[in-house]
């Protein structure tokens, strides 16, 4: 089978299309013949050496969310049978013509999408999902911000919030995704440089209630005084650096919740337990075209060092994902 083969730690320039054995199922595994793959930044980091597979995932092969048809299935798994199209997260291998998956990982894809539709929706929907509702503990009607609003998190995030009844901001250091955003149902958008001013404006002084943040220490201060009483302050990534002065008397006195969010490094209990919610909560959405996966390009998988560079700059609205067959 071909698969993305990271060669070294490095630039785009070390990732090559290569040859490798085809794996077969065993147990409760499930074998995919993969169609499409969306691309993360997680691809990136990995790609640059700072972001490993976990234990019991390709170290070499990149890929955290794919879509395709059921190949063959372990002597366990009583869910799925061969053609049936599927969808899914894994900690690593997705980007490849094949991959084996637990079965519980994987999502019916719904009748109105197709492969590189579906491609474009695991990782992102499942984390913005669990980390507005379960993370987050976000209510009907209550506001959000969320920054790198034309992120594929970000997208997620604004359509699954608007669904339900909440008010949502958004950040972006592009005054055109802001734009974009608008049409998946971001309110207002800021600026990344006077976002919590705006917010406390806006609000006559009551701040919103939920902050999803990508960019980590620079943001913080902000964060937190666009954060009203009780407010959520909920960490995806740190794009911007790891490092921040917390005011704790803020905190304190406005009785903040702060949390770090992850999705690669959850135990399988973990990840099973965000796939329910998503395929309980969100999937009808997605049948119904009341929330939508937002792609930018398609790739095919030979030219992935090319997808790598476009990612990289920030070029992209939403999602890249490459095509597989």
């Amino acid at each position: 089978m071909k698969a993305v083969i990271i060669t070294r730690a490095g630039g785009p320039e070390v990732l090559e299309v290569q040859e490798i054995a085809t794996p077969e199922p065993i147990g409760d595994q499930v074998l995919v013949r993969v169609k499409a793959a969306g691309l993360n930044r997680a691809d990136i980091s990995q790609r640059m050496g700072h972001y490993p597979a976990p234990p019991g995932y390709p170290t070499i092969i990149p890929g955290l969310e794919f879509a395709g048809e059921v190949a063959a299935v372990g002597p366990m798994v009583r869910r799925w049978r061969p053609g049936q199209r599927v969808m899914g997260i894994t900690g690593g291998g997705g980007q490849a013509e094949y991959l084996l998956i637990h079965e519980g990982l994987l999502v019916e894809i719904p009748e109105n999408l197709d492969f590189i539709q579906a491609a474009a929706i695991p990782e992102v929907f499942i984390t913005a999902h669990d980390a507005l509702f379960t993370q987050g503990d976000l209510k009907m009607g209550e506001r959000l911000l969320v920054h790198a609003a034309g992120s594929g998190v970000g997208t997620a995030a604004i359509q699954l919030a608007s669904a339900m009844g909440c008010t949502v901001y958004g950040t972006s250091r592009t005054a055109d995704k802001l734009e974009r955003a608008k049409e998946l149902g971001l309110d207002v958008g800021l600026s990344t440089e006077n976002f919590a001013q705006e917010v406390k404006e806006m609000t006559h002084g009551e701040g919103v209630h939920l902050v999803l943040d990508f960019i980590g220490g620079p943001y913080m201060e902000g964060n937190l005084e666009a954060l009203g009483l009780w407010g959520r302050l909920v960490f995806l990534a740190t794009l911007g650096g790891a490092d921040a002065n917390v005011n704790l008397g803020k905190v304190m006195a406005k009785r903040l919740s702060i949390r770090g969010f992850t999705l690669r490094s959850r135990t399988l209990e973990e990840k099973l337990a965000a796939t329910r919610h998503f395929a309980v909560q969100v999937v009808p959405l997605l049948a119904r075209g009341k929330v939508r996966p937002i792609v930018e390009e398609v790739f095919p998988i030979e030219r992935i060092s090319e997808a790598h560079k476009v990612m990289q700059a920030n070029r992209n609205f939403g999602k890249l994902v490459l095509a597989l067959g």
